[in-house]
């Protein structure tokens, strides 16, 4: 015999919820929500990073991160990862 299990009655609301027959479907939907953006790779911030390394290929990954306004993190994600640089002699360059 099972001990602890989920009542019938509970279990049918829950499906009712799921497949919107219930007015309180709504709690499962995604709101929007205040506070840092989803993504700090977004195409602003590629493009202002890529200009950076562009115009001085010597600039550092804590510069770009204090002037484009991202993590150090972010920016070696997206200049390695995204752009596909990297450092040769102090340098980045194009792989």
């Amino acid at each position: 015999m099972v001990k602890y299990a989920f009542s019938d009655c509970a279990i049918r609301k829950w499906v009712r919820i799921f497949k919107g027959e219930d007015p309180r479907e709504t709690i499962l939907r995604d709101r929007k929500r205040s506070g840092r953006p989803l993504s700090a790779s977004v195409t602003a911030h590629r493009e202002k990073v890529d200009c950076m390394i562009r115009a001085n290929r010597r600039v550092k990954q804590k510069e770009i991160a204090n002037e484009v306004g991202i993590s150090k993190e972010r920016v070696h994600h997206i200049v390695t990862t995204v752009q596909g640089y990297r450092k040769v002699s102090a340098r980045w360059v194009p792989r």
